[in-house]
Formats: structure tokens, C-alpha cells, sequence
């Protein structure tokens, strides 16, 4: 591959529920794309939508010359970022590499210097939207890192995202995302208990939420989680991934001496879930050990 083709040319790995959607706007915006993923059918797919297969991080690092690492959790990124076969294995100078995952910030500060270097500069970019805006390509994106590297990576950025902030140094970004993770993740606990205990009292949830959202009570997560409780729609944002997040939460406040209180709870819900086989389903699948508790199902009553 000549030096101007890698310069233009975007390495993406990790094609799961996010990043799945990400890559193919980077496509849709006229982007080169090199894409790598564990599992090949993704891959095979997206070849078909036009990007370069690669035969992992290093040798998507080798067409590339911004890096993109939308992995599920810190191990991962740490393998596809400097491991045997990773991104720094094949990185040149004046490279970009941009970890869009929510993961240990330490972590990744760790990494840094040894990207550094190399001459190649590290990025935290941690998005909020979902899956839906993911795949609308209206993400926000919380950047840390060298505000240089980011006007350099800007273009690539806002093809996956409308609004990009940038909160500094390295890891900040993905401070400001684990914060705002938070507030959500802590509050569906709430949401689930306070329905349930309506619920209980002989209060129709349907009524519930009609009342609640327009009061105080009212939230982005209780308009996200009501409705799948109610309508018992548990297939979303996986109760794992949820943990991992709440998990990463707490393991931030104890490095920095901080004590936590909520978020410590919310972690023993989704554990208790998770060690009821719920894994794999949204985190509001937890309503189910809330109903086992209180004998009450949170449904709306028949008419």
C-alpha cells in the first residue's frame, strides 16, 4: 500500500452492536476502511459493503493510519492495542490511535508512553447514544488526549458522531463517560424498585409511567427502561456490559480514595441478576428478581 492511500485509509476494530454501525457510517462518508473483528462474518459482511479485510489489529495498523478500538472490555483493548499482534506492532510516526470503548482509564494511561514512543499518538473517545445513535451517526464522543491529535482525527470522529468534546488529557474523556454511565445505570436500579413497589401496592404500572413522565420522577432512563419493563422487551444493552461499566465505576472512585455509595449497590443488582442467567439480556431484565421478590409481575393491569 503506497504512504498516501494509509494516510487516508481508516483501520476499525471491533464490529459488535456499536461498532458495527460506526464503521459502516465511516463507509457512508466516503472513508477507506480496514476493518478486523473475531468473528469473520462480520468481516465478510463488511467487505461486501466495500472495506479492506485485515488478519488482525497489526495489519489493519500497516494500511492505516488512524487506529480505531471499539472493543468490549480493557483486556481486549489492551490486545488489540499493544499486544503480540496489536496496533503498536505495526504503527508508524504521526499516527492516530482512538480507544472508543468504555474502559479502566488507568488502564489506558498506561499505555501512553508506549505509544509515545513510537511517535504515535493515543486518543480516549468513549461515545453516549446507543445503539440507535450509533447507528444514525449522531453519537457524542468524549475525547482525552493531545488537542493536535484531535483536530487531526476530527473529520473521522464526526462522521460517527455530531458533537465532540474534548475534556483533556488522556482518560478524561473516558472519566466524563463513566460519570454519565453512571447517573443512567445507578438510576434504572431505582426505576426498577420504584415500579415494583408500585407495583406491589396495588398501583398499575402503565398508570406509573403515564404519571411519571410527565412529574419530576421523570428521566432519559426512566423513558428508556419503563417501556421495556412493561412490555417486557429485555433484548438490548447487555446486563454484562452494564456490570463492566458500574464495575469500572467503582474501580475509578477507590483509585482516586473516593467513596461510593449508589454505584456500589447497583453493581450487587446486576450481579445478583447476572448470576441468575441474565447476561445476556438488557440490564432492566432485572425486574424479574424485583417481581420474584414481591410475588407482584410490574405489567399493566387488564382492563
Amino acid at each position: 500500500m503506497s504512504k498516501q492511500a494509509r494516510e487516508k485509509t481508516v483501520a476499525f476494530v471491533g464490529l459488535g452492536q456499536m461498532g458495527g454501525p460506526m464503521a459502516e457510517n465511516l463507509l457512508k462518508k466516503g472513508h477507506a476502511v480496514v476493518v478486523y473483528d473475531i468473528d469473520k462474518r462480520k468481516v465478510s459482511r463488511f467487505v461486501e459493503l466495500g472495506a479492506q479485510a485485515a488478519t488482525g489489529p497489526a495489519d489493519a495498523a500497516r494500511q492505516a493510519c488512524v487506529l480505531i478500538s471499539m472493543v468490549d472490555t480493557t483486556a481486549q483493548m489492551e490486545e488489540v492495542i499493544a499486544g503480540p499482534d496489536g496496533f503498536i506492532q505495526a504503527a508508524q510516526a504521526g499516527d492516530v490511535v482512538i480507544s472508543m470503548s468504555t474502559i479502566d482509564l488507568m488502564a489506558l494511561r498506561r499505555l501512553h508512553p508506549k505509544l509515545m514512543q513510537k511517535g504515535v499518538e493515543l486518543l480516549d473517545s468513549p461515545v453516549t447514544g446507543m445503539e440507535k445513535g450509533a447507528k444514525e451517526g449522531v453519537l457524542n464522543a468524549y475525547v482525552g488526549g493531545d488537542a493536535a491529535a484531535l483536530e487531526k482525527v476530527r473529520p473521522v470522529l464526526a462522521s460517527m458522531a455530531t458533537k465532540i468534546t474534548h475534556f483533556g488529557a488522556i482518560g478524561q474523556g473516558l472519566a466524563m463517560k463513566l460519570i454519565n454511565n453512571m447517573l443512567f445505570q445507578v438510576n434504572r436500579v431505582l426505576i426498577m424498585e420504584g415500579l415494583a413497589l408500585g407495583a406491589k401496592a396495588g398501583l398499575d404500572p402503565q398508570q406509573m409511567f403515564e404519571t411519571i413522565s410527565g412529574t419530576t420522577g421523570n428521566s432519559v432512563a426512566f423513558q428508556y427502561s419503563a417501556p421495556r419493563i412493561l412490555n417486557r422487551e429485555f433484548d438490548g444493552i447487555r446486563m454484562d456490559i452494564t456490570f463492566k461499566d458500574v464495575e469500572l465505576q467503582t474501580q475509578l472512585a477507590k483509585s482516586l480514595g473516593m467513596p461510593m455509595f449508589m454505584a456500589n449497590t447497583a453493581l450487587q443488582v446486576y450481579q445478583m441478576a447476572r448470576a441468575k442467567g441474565l447476561g445476556n439480556k438488557d440490564a432492566v431484565s432485572a425486574i424479574q428478581m424485583y417481581e420474584e421478590w414481591t410475588s407482584v409481575p410490574v405489567e399493566a393491569r387488564k382492563k
